[in-house]
């Protein structure tokens, strides 16, 4: 929608207009004009001043962006006046006296209160509207000495027009500028954040400006930080639950076999879909974690059992476990991925935020299904000889150092 009214709403004179999603999760206490937010410090307000428009320039020609524009008012007129101080000593003149005059006339002093039965008023004392629109006003104001003649301001002061800050704005306590931006079509976060980095390192910002990301881009970027790390956390305590569950240190890796065909199937599904790895796509792969390991784990569970219970040899247990459990391999995944149908093809409010979802778990599902049915049962014969030869191994160590044989599943 955004994208429709954006062309449509440009080509309207003398206005600015930026549009953004309302999000009921802001991050970012700032108040913005767009969904991004990417703000520079310094304890240099001149210099932050100047490097800030050029980084606004810098980001407005960049394809991946839209909408930028910043928090920085420096377009303010203003008059600075520069008190001649020896002309003024000379004719009697206090700043003390100048100040007093300049905050009577433009300061809004507040110079007396009327009181009535039932109400109080404040009496303001200010130039009237005619002498104060124009700078050339200050040419009529005139200061007492302190011999109580008046001396034209404009004989102890200089004055010029020029521009200043409407406001400062400061984040951590040192003045900053926020630049916002919105993302163009098809362009994903993680893309605009490179392509804002590779920008800042080419203009070369002098070492006491800084720029970071905030609010909701960085937020994006912790989560991509901490992400790996998270995800090897959890396959670590999927392998020790597992390692725990069948008391081999081998075949925990056999049912983690499973998990790379379901994040290629996801992630084919999304490329079709022409869909990004958003967070919510996450959210699947790290779902897939959990469904597609049962696959490995009914055939892994029974081969186990008819090999350590029943004396069958490792081919023929695994043989018999796929052939036992694949009507319920069948119905589980059947199950999950009918679940996640409707996310995948759902319409309406808000389906555009669940489809990543869906989309990722279907598509996994139905990659793993039709490689793991093949995969798990030759992983498992070739960890069953990894086990074997390094028992072998081990039994020919203990021999040679006179020590007992280690317990069956030791391995």
């Amino acid at each position: 929608m955004i994208n429709r009214l954006r062309p449509k709403l440009a080509v309207v004179p003398g206005a600015t207009l930026f549009l953004q999603a309302v999000q009921d999760v802001r991050l970012g206490g700032r108040i913005s004009t767009a969904q991004y937010q990417f703000t520079l410090q310094s304890d240099n307000l001149e210099e932050l001043n100047t490097w800030a428009p050029r980084l606004v320039r810098a980001m407005r020609e960049m394809p991946e962006l839209r909408d930028v524009n910043s928090d920085q008012q420096n377009r303010g007129l203003e008059v600075p006046v520069t008190i001649d101080r020896q002309t003024a000593a000379r004719l009697g003149v206090s700043t003390r006296a100048i100040d007093e005059t300049l905050y009577s006339a433009f300061g809004q002093r507040q110079v007396s209160t009327m009181y009535t039965a039932l109400n109080q008023y404040h009496v303001v004392m200010e130039l009237e509207p005619q002498y104060w629109e124009r700078p050339d006003a200050l040419a009529n104001i005139y200061v007492r000495s302190t011999n109580g003649q008046t001396v034209p301001l404009t004989s102890v002061t200089k004055f010029r027009t020029g521009t200043g800050p409407i406001q400062v704005n400061h984040q951590g306590l040192f003045p900053s500028v926020t630049v916002f931006f919105n993302l163009g079509p098809n362009v994903a976060l993680g893309d605009a954040v490179r392509a804002i980095d590779v920008a800042q390192q080419k203009m070369g910002f002098p070492s006491n400006i800084s720029g970071k990301f905030t609010g909701t881009a960085q937020a994006f970027q912790a989560a991509l930080a901490n992400q790996p790390l998270l995800i090897l956390a959890a396959l670590i305590t999927v392998y020790i639950v597992l390692g725990v569950l069948y008391e081999s240190l081998i075949h925990p890796f056999t049912i983690l076999s499973t998990l790379p065909s379901a994040g290629v199937g996801a992630l084919l599904a999304l490329l079709v879909c022409g869909m990004d790895l958003s967070v919510i796509a996450m959210i699947g792969i790290i779902l897939l974690i959990g469904i597609v390991k049962k696959n490995a784990i009914m055939v892994i569970d029974v081969a186990l059992d008819l090999e350590r219970n029943h004396g069958l040899a490792p081919r023929d247990a695994v043989h018999r476990a796929c052939l036992q459990r694949f009507r319920p391999i069948l119905m589980t995944t059947m199950a999950a991925l009918l679940g996640a149908l409707p996310l995948a093809l759902g319409t309406g409010t808000g389906a555009e935020l669940r489809r990543p979802l869906g989309i990722t778990v279907v598509g996994g599902l139905l990659l793993s299904q039709l490689l793991t049915l093949y995969t798990t049962p030759v992983i498992y014969l070739y960890m069953e000889r990894f086990r074997m030869a390094v028992g072998r191994v081990g039994a020919r160590t203990r021999a040679a150092l006179g020590l007992r044989p280690a317990p069956h599943g030791g391995a």
